[in-house]
């Protein structure tokens, strides 16, 4: 006998009486006596018990059934925690994707809205986004949210600013038909492909690359019209929608960084976790957003200030300018983005001006179309004012050019210029842009609310009809989906220098 048996004879009384029936018995018997004994109590304390589990069971809802198996594998990933920025050094280059399960290719359907809602209906994504993103003491910084240049989209002011500046019932028929046409093709799994759009002719050349990308893409024009997962028509469709970007997020790094989308997809898809959270105030967002914003800090090509497709490799004018779009919605909903980013930003912008700034090429000095567009626009959020000169010569390009029938890439980033400027010129453009789209729109059959309008820019062919309708319907937001920058009334947060 041990040591430790020997202490718990003597602590049991030792040897005495109570023990003579035990040591007289074989124990084997012994063994199964207490086991019968055991299972009968068992079986009349726990009987009814698991009836009752068995009945909730059978009568619960297919989507309550679902929703507890979805929680219970997102329970399976881990908490992982960001590093502050300047000790990222070693991040790699490609993060790892994150652990979920096998992604399943959908087949193209065209099934009505409400029926895709039926699966993410039950989505609570705090549950998400508070247990996966990525954190780090910046977080404790974060003041409270108001959302200032957003806040045009609000139903209680969004009639006024579409009579003010330029809008129609045309125009808001026109985005009200391409949110149907959106919902409508959102993928079961609450995501969006820029190659399945069920029946529709020209899906873009992109297919299942991009994924990200595409439903960031789709998500934008939902939180433009200020539909958000707690308000509006289509909350079910922009829950799933989040909900499947936030999946999709690396819980490490923050990133979003995709094969045939990266840093194309990880601005966008950070556009659209910072409105969203601007917008609704869910602090379910707040981790998610940030973490996107702390991966486009360190992104950033630490010489020249600028992104490309990957991180921290010499930039871009395309690619930095959803880079800042994304930098600024978050500065809008008092998430930290640190000025030396903004500064280097600068510095990026500096090295591919011609005219003294009013022009802009894509990797170097230059005067393309597109490009001047977007170094314009990125200049107005930097801080230049209306009355300066280059932005003036710059406008007046702009509207010389005149709003493209095919380039939807081009007409994004000009029609906002021309619109935080205002005037005569503003008024030429809109009247000409809004009305050509609102003609061109598909009115039938499954493409009814879409565009298609040619290959007029590198996006078009890749992103196909889902591309085009997305960003034809942000122009037509224009007259709320931000507020003016160059009015009384406009968004005063500038970004830290």
């Amino acid at each position: 006998m041990s040591q430790h048996e020997e202490e718990f004879y003597e602590e049991s009384g030792g040897g005495g009486h109570r023990f003579l029936f035990f040591n007289a018995v074989p124990s084997s018997l012994v063994s199964a006596a207490f086991h019968a004994v055991l299972l009968v109590i068992l079986a009349l304390i726990s009987l009814p018990e698991i009836q009752e589990q068995a009945k909730q069971v059978l009568t619960a809802a297919p989507a309550e059934v679902e929703e507890l198996e979805e929680m219970e594998d997102l329970q399976d990933l881990q908490e992982m925690e960001l590093q502050d920025i300047p000790e990222m050094e070693n991040m790699p280059t490609l993060p790892v994707a994150v652990p979920n399960a096998p992604e399943q290719v959908m087949d193209p359907v065209d099934t009505p809205s409400a029926d895709l809602d039926a699966a993410p209906a039950q989505i609570e994504i705090s549950d998400f986004g508070e247990t996966t993103a990525p954190k780090n003491d910046l977080m404790t910084e974060v003041g409270s949210v108001t959302g200032t240049g957003l806040s045009g989209r609000g139903s209680a002011v969004r009639g006024k600013m579409v009579a003010k500046f330029g809008g129609n019932d045309a125009s808001e028929q026109a985005v009200a038909l391409a949110l149907k046409w959106l919902a409508a093709h959102q993928l079961p799994d609450g995501g969006w492909s820029f190659g399945q759009i069920g029946r529709c002719t020209h899906p873009g050349s992109l297919g299942n690359q991009g994924r990200n990308g595409a439903t960031a893409m789709a998500l934008l024009p939902f939180l433009g019209a200020g539909q958000t997962h707690m308000e509006g028509e289509y909350k079910q469709t922009v829950k799933a929608g989040l909900y499947w970007l936030m999946q999709h997020q690396n819980p490490q790094t923050g990133s979003f960084h995709e094969g045939g989308g990266s840093m194309y997809s990880h601005g966008l898809c950070s556009i659209v976790l910072c409105e969203a959270y601007a917008l609704t105030h869910d602090r379910a967002l707040m981790a998610p957003a940030q973490g996107s914003l702390n991966f486009i800090v360190y992104a950033q090509d630490p010489v020249g200030g600028g992104w490309r497709y990957a991180p921290r490799t010499p930039g871009d004018t395309s690619v930095v300018g959803w880079q800042l779009m994304a930098l600024k919605s978050g500065h809008m909903a008092y998430l930290n983005v640190p000025p030396q980013t903004i500064n280097m930003a600068v510095r990026f912008l500096d090295s591919v001006q011609a005219d003294s700034g009013s022009m802009y090429g894509y990797t170097g000095p230059g005067k393309g179309q597109s490009t001047t567009a977007v170094g314009l626009l990125c200049r107005m959020y930097l801080g230049w004012k209306k009355d300066h000169s280059a932005l003036q010569r710059g406008v007046e390009y702009l509207s010389n050019t005149g709003p493209s029938k095919t380039n939807m890439y081009f007409n994004y980033y000009a029609t906002q210029v021309l619109r935080h400027t205002g005037g005569d010129q503003w008024k030429k453009w809109n009247e000409e842009m809004r009305d050509y789209l609102v003609k061109q729109q598909s009115q039938n059959g499954f493409e009814k609310g879409s565009w298609h309008l040619g290959g007029g820019d590198h996006g078009s062919e890749r992103g196909g009809r889902l591309y085009t309708t997305s960003m034809a319907t942000m122009v037509l937001e224009v007259y709320y989906r931000h507020m003016p920058i160059y009015q009384e009334s406009a968004a005063k947060e500038e970004f830290p220098l």
